[in-house]
């Protein structure tokens, strides 16, 4: 890429250009239209709110586009945090529900984990969208992580650096950009960074055995962006900095000492552990100083174009020197031509009779049609195979004999259900419960289903229901750090009468708050493939290989 190309760019272009952002509308609505047509983004981010249908977001990836397109700009990343398991933005029909990595790390086997980001790097890159803000590279050796939990593949930093790698070479493969997260280490917190600074005290030789590993892997692996965490980390940056903000961090570690030659993309700027200290708009021009190229601003307009703004006037009064936009911009430039080739767009100067149809002018960057997958893959096999990985995921951690269920008994479900939408958990629109599922293969199956956090009163309302004469499956669900207290009374006032088998339907450290159960099993998430599995898994026709991805001390 040619310096005098880069040239024909205005500054609020290049600046622009270093920008992704979020928006709320299931169409093209006037807050995208005037980032892109004012502001000149180069990325889109979609969000449930984006989302009706898969027909629906490939509408509005063609037309993102195309607006891009009119205003003369290149074309736009578009992206997605589509982790799998419990966090995905699309959950429609035509997007697979891949497990989540916790569950992948469970099953011990890397090649699960490259076939579940080949179909859905696959699947995304059919609907327009060409970057996935995964995989989670974080090792969660935390018990109290309230943010990164089963997003993780477990606490073993070698597991982790194994399954990256795959699923990064799966997304990749299919054209699709990985993105590596969050960098340097988000596992070891006991603070959401969605709501507050956080801190990872460890001396640098920990670092480099443990949260560095990974994303030293994924350098090797070859992964095209690598995300940024709003954490402080003092063995790297003396000063109470996060690493999004740290020059150390960003240009001195990850690109002088770790050699990485890709897109630095900053973890949302409007997260209270940037936002509340320094403001979108000074954040914005301080992680551009620390060495990023990608700012990512997801949801408010003002802050948005406030970030734009300050770090155009930022290189204006020299605070920033325009060599490293440029030098930003080459990145990102080099990632359109090699990722966005669906579709056929040429960027020139903005004087449009520069332009040549064949490609070939000397000024300008072809981004070329590529020809098509022809991987596609039937929805049976497809299937088939999300049966075999959950089977191979969900843990008996303990069986004090009340597996498999006695078929001449009765059967008392107890079901979470997810209602509330926060940051890392979000309700799934196609899920089936475990009392249905059960239902399906043996009489005899009641079920009570409560929120994730049921009131005291709603706990005593089901220990009426329950006879001597049921097997109880209790069923937890924990999206924080602690199992919430609705939940945790409950099971401890059956425990006191009855003999449990506990599921812990998404955190497996469910198991260190309350009493010792009968029994525990671990799914690690309740996605349809996770709830079959353990329907069978519970009535003995399935025998589970999934082990403990982290220690339950």
């Amino acid at each position: 890429m040619r310096m005098n190309s880069i040239d024909q760019l205005s500054l609020e272009q290049r600046v622009g250009q270093m920008f992704m952002c979020g928006f709320h509308g299931q169409h093209a609505d006037e807050q995208v239209h005037r980032l892109i047509r004012d502001y000149h983004v180069g990325g889109v981010i979609y969000f449930r709110r984006n989302v009706e249908s898969v027909d629906q977001i490939n509408r509005l990836s063609t037309d993102l586009q195309a607006i891009a397109a009119e205003a003369g700009d290149l074309p736009l990343m578009i992206s997605v945090d589509q982790e799998g398991g419990m966090v995905a933005r699309i959950d429609k029909e035509g997007v697979t529900q891949v497990p989540g990595n916790m569950a992948l790390g469970a099953t011990g086997n890397p090649d699960y984990t490259l076939e579940c980001a080949q179909i859905l790097g696959q699947e995304l890159k059919s609907i327009g969208i060409d970057m996935n803000l995964a995989p989670v590279l974080d090792v969660n050796n935390n018990v109290l992580n309230p943010v990164i939990g089963v997003r993780s593949y477990g606490e073993n930093a070698e597991s982790v650096a194994s399954h990256g790698a795959a699923a990064i070479k799966g997304y990749q493969s299919r054209g699709v950009a990985a993105t590596a997260k969050h960098f340097p280490g988000h596992g070891d917190t006991a603070v959401d960074s969605h709501l507050g600074m956080v801190t990872v005290p460890h001396e640098r030789n920990r670092l480099d055995e443990v949260e560095l590993l990974p994303f030293h892997r994924a350098i090797e692996a070859g992964v095209d962006a690598i995300m940024t965490a709003h954490v402080i980390f003092p063995a790297i940056e003396p000063e109470p900095i996060p690493a999004t903000l740290s020059r150390k961090v960003l240009t001195g570690l990850l690109r002088e000492e770790m050699g990485f030659d890709g897109i630095i993309i900053t973890d949302c700027l409007e997260m209270h552990a940037i936002s509340k200290p320094y403001g979108v708009a000074e954040a914005a021009i301080r992680a551009v100083e620390a060495g990023a190229d990608l700012i990512l601003v997801s949801h408010t307009l003002q802050d948005q174009i406030s970030a734009v703004e300050a770090v155009v006037e930022a290189v204006r009064t020299g605070r920033v020197d325009e060599a490293t936009i440029n030098q930003a911009l080459e990145r990102i430039i080099s990632w359109k031509a090699a990722r966005c080739g669906q579709w056929e767009h040429t960027f020139v100067s903005m004087e449009k009779d520069d332009a040549v149809s064949d490609g070939s002018d000397e000024d300008g960057i072809m981004f070329s049609t590529k020809e098509k997958d022809e991987s596609s893959r039937s929805l049976a096999s497809i299937e088939s195979t999300l049966d075999e990985i959950a089977s191979n995921s969900i843990t008996v951690v303990q069986n004090d004999g009340l597996l498999p269920l006695d078929p001449e008994k009765n059967v008392y479900v107890i079901w979470p259900e997810v209602v509330q939408r926060t940051e890392v958990d979000e309700p799934w629109s196609h899920t089936d419960s475990l009392g249905v599922a059960l239902s399906q293969l043996r009489a005899g199956v009641r079920e009570h289903k409560i929120t994730t956090q049921p009131s005291y009163d709603e706990a005593d309302e089901i220990l009426k229901n329950v006879t001597e004469e049921d097997q109880i499956i209790v069923c937890t669900y924990t999206s924080a750090g602690h199992l919430p207290k609705g939940q945790h009374h409950l099971v401890q006032k059956l425990s006191e009468k009855y003999s449990l088998i506990v599921v812990a339907l998404r955190n497996p450290y469910d198991l260190l708050e309350i009493p010792t159960p009968g029994s525990y099993i671990c799914t690690y998430e309740n996605t349809p493939a996770v709830v079959r599995a353990l329907s069978l898994v519970l009535t003995g026709e399935l025998q589970p290989t999934g082990r403990l991805p982290v220690s339950l001390r």
